[in-house]
């Protein structure tokens, strides 16, 4: 099959991360594993979802990690003019679901195991395919930690999300939290003497306002982003009951998109500090960022099969970071489309970028039979 016809099976499998991603998981399985790959499932606890980790050429320490998720964001709130979960071709643009975010990688390096001869690798190539990234890299987890435990080695591994074919070197890590608090139920009328738990998560947010500027006026810069410095952000507050009640709980959702250099540990003590005791925060979910180096082997090699292909950071986070801090390997982010087109009603993907992930995936196999 070519990459347009594994792209057009793969969107029509509705992986919306609150849904099993099994049956394209069994589809790609059975689709490796007629190639000749050694495929293994790591599933989640509640068995409707799992990971897919395939391998196939030589026993060696020295291979590539291609790295994808098979999850993709809802489509109920979004008004699109084709259905989402059918491959429809406008001109260049092709609309789907996972089209650019990120069945589009997931289908080429599908596509590139019909291009594979398994006796002339030389070096091993490792398909990593996961579930449950849009909610936070939860996935992918379990996969690195079973990895982790068998102490897996690779040279390098590339993560597919969609930067344009450029080269990304580095993302934000992202902490997600829930700070909670406690006030005193009293009649509005009498509300100066009950403590009101909706007053204390507005001081809340406006800790988190002054841990920004803190950040701002004497953080760390990074002019590769588009916002230079880790970000603070309260996303969500709740709180009270009816107007007349003064409230007794409120709470503040809040995240840290971090540079990858700044300890997320430290920032988050400074806001607890400045929050004080009787905050209840909890961390509901973090992940690494990313920071590999310009003249890392990954690089190198990166550059070797885009040729001159810019160097980039991008804004979102990926697993990128999981492999590169959990499992020591050197790793890159580099993927066909562009996130603009991503997570939008009638996303697309330019076949032109399908054909230039296609040309680095013929490439690649072509290093990896050269040893």
């Amino acid at each position: 099959m070519n990459t347009l016809d594994l792209l057009d099976r793969l969107i029509a499998f509705p992986t919306i991360s609150a849904d099993s991603n099994l049956p394209l998981i069994d589809f790609v399985r059975g689709y490796l594993t007629d190639r000749g790959f050694e495929c293994r499932l790591i599933p989640d606890g509640s068995g409707e979802k799992a990971n897919l980790f395939a391998t196939i050429g030589p026993k060696q320490d020295d291979g590539i990690v291609l790295s994808g998720h098979t999850d993709v964001v809802p489509v109920a709130t979004q008004a699109w003019t084709s259905d989402p979960f059918k491959l429809t071709r406008r001109g260049t643009r092709l609309h789907g679901r996972g089209a650019t975010d990120m069945k589009g990688f997931l289908a080429c390096v599908m596509a590139v195991a019909d291009r594979i001869d398994p006796k002339a690798l030389k070096r091993p190539l490792h398909i990593a395919f996961s579930h449950d990234e849009e909610i936070g890299c939860v996935g992918v987890r379990s996969l690195i930690d079973a990895l982790a435990k068998e102490q897996f080695k690779a040279s390098l591994c590339i993560v597919g999300e969609p930067t344009s074919m450029s080269i990304a070197l580095g993302h934000k890590g992202k902490l997600a939290a829930q700070a909670r608090f406690r006030g005193e139920a009293g009649h509005s009328s009498l509300a100066p003497r009950f403590v009101n738990a909706i007053h204390l998560a507005c001081d809340f947010v406006a800790i988190l306002r002054a841990a920004q500027r803190e950040i701002v006026e004497t953080g760390r810069q990074d002019a590769d982003y588009d916002m230079p410095y880790t970000t603070v952000h309260a996303g969500k507050i709740a709180g009270g009951e009816v107007l007349n009640i003064v409230a007794e709980r409120a709470s503040v959702d809040f995240e840290i998109r971090h540079l990858a250099e700044d300890n997320i540990e430290d920032i988050l003590s400074r806001i607890r500090a400045s929050a004080g005791a009787g905050t209840d925060i909890d961390v509901r979910n973090a992940y690494p960022g990313l920071a590999t180096s310009d003249d890392s082997p990954a690089v190198a090699f990166a550059r070797h099969l885009l040729g001159k292909a810019p160097m980039t950071k991008v804004s979102f986070g990926t697993e990128a970071g999981l492999f590169a801090t959990r499992l020591g390997l050197e790793t890159v982010v580099i993927g066909p489309g562009n996130m603009n087109q991503g997570h939008q009603p009638d996303e697309y993907i330019e076949e032109q970028e399908l054909q230039r992930c296609d040309a680095m995936m013929d490439r690649l196999i072509e290093q990896l039979c050269r040893g």
